[in-house]
Parts: C-alpha cells; sequence; structure tokens
C-alpha cells in the first residue's frame, strides 16, 4: 500500500486562502430531487442542522485496480486528517458538477483523470462528531482512472495512498474515515466495478 505525504506543490494555495478571506464560498442549494433552489455561504450550509446542497465525490483508480486515497489536511476546520475518497467537494452555483469535479481534482492532487465518468448521485445526512458540523448532500459520484503521480496540496491533503479492497479494509481497522466515504463508495461501487473489472475485487 503505497503512501505518499504532500510536499509544497506549490506557495500559491495559502496565498490565495488569505486573499480570498473576504470572499465567501457560495455553495449551491437543492431540493431532495437535486433541483437548484438557491446558494448558502459553505459554513452556513454545514451548522447543524444543516441545509441540503450539492457537492461531488470522486474515486480514481490505477491500472491495478488500487484506488487512491486521500487523508485530508490537519489545518482543515471540516473532517481534519481523517482519511477519504480521492476527491470531494462542492460546485460553485451554476458550475457542472463533473467540471467541478475534474478542477478539484487537479487543483488538491495535481493530477487530471486519464478517464472520468458519472456513476450517479446519492443523497446523505451525516453528522460530523468531532466537528458538530452536519454534511447534508446531494452527491454526483464520478468513478476514473489515473495514471499520473499525485503532486497533494498540502494546504488540502497531508497524505495519499493507492488501495487494494484488503489494504482499505485494513486501513478502516486502524485509521479514522471521513463520515461520508462508506455511504459514497458504496453507492458507486456498480460503476467502480465496471471501470476496475472484477479482478480489482470492488
Amino acid at each position: 500500500m503505497p503512501m505518499t505525504s504532500a510536499k509544497g506543490r506549490s506557495a500559491d494555495s495559502a496565498a490565495a486562502d488569505s486573499g480570498d478571506a473576504a470572499e465567501p464560498i457560495m455553495l449551491e442549494l437543492v431540493d431532495e430531487n437535486g433541483r437548484t433552489i438557491g446558494t448558502a455561504e459553505k459554513l452556513s450550509a454545514h451548522i447543524a442542522p444543516g441545509q441540503l446542497h450539492r457537492a461531488f465525490s470522486v474515486f480514481l483508480f490505477d491500472d491495478e485496480g488500487r484506488l487512491l486515497l486521500q487523508r485530508r489536511a490537519l489545518g482543515k476546520y471540516h473532517s481534519p486528517g481523517v482519511w477519504s475518497n480521492t476527491c470531494c467537494g462542492h460546485p460553485y452555483p451554476d458550475e457542472p458538477p463533473f467540471v467541478a469535479a475534474a478542477r478539484r481534482t487537479g487543483e488538491e492532487l495535481g493530477v487530471a483523470p486519464a478517464l472520468m465518468r458519472e456513476a450517479g448521485t446519492v443523497r446523505y445526512n451525516h453528522p460530523d462528531p468531532a466537528s458538530g458540523l452536519v454534511e447534508q448532500e446531494y452527491n454526483h459520484l464520478f468513478v476514473g482512472t489515473v495514471r499520473a503521480r499525485p503532486e497533494p496540496d498540502p494546504e488540502e491533503i497531508a497524505e495519499t495512498a493507492f488501495v487494494t479492497p484488503a489494504e482499505l479494509d485494513a486501513l478502516r481497522k486502524q485509521g479514522t474515515f471521513s463520515a461520508w466515504f462508506m455511504t459514497v463508495l458504496d453507492a458507486a461501487r456498480p460503476a467502480i466495478r465496471e471501470v476496475t473489472g472484477a479482478g480489482a475485487g470492488w
């Protein structure tokens, strides 16, 4: 199970964060059918009981069928230091989820998917015990492959790992995962099996 620590891909992340401090990050609020009904500031959308908003989750696999995981940076205000799927986040208002997923994968991991396809949607309500924040999300799922070596942004990611299903099971017994991880993984499994093939074991 190869793991890679983030090593400061660029110095722009911290500067960009401080420069954008006055600009609120807006999310797209949706109804139970995924139709846009408004916008909300990112943090306020996650304060209990939470507001249902649009999100995305990405699962990328190497040529051996191993899943690329990330461990979220310790400095993140939401779910810091926990393992999760390849990339997850929120589209900007009016931004197509596919475009947001590809954009954010590049920003966080420094790679572009070799292939990425839609894998359905899932709706969930997951409180985060550590922060008290709530994930009320209508999540668009994407599955694909990656061939380039990740160069994670240390502001976002502490380390990465490529894992087989057995290695994932072992890691889940040792480390903490995001509250939403198994929900999105299970929802994406049919598409994952189509991309990785039966031999990968997903």
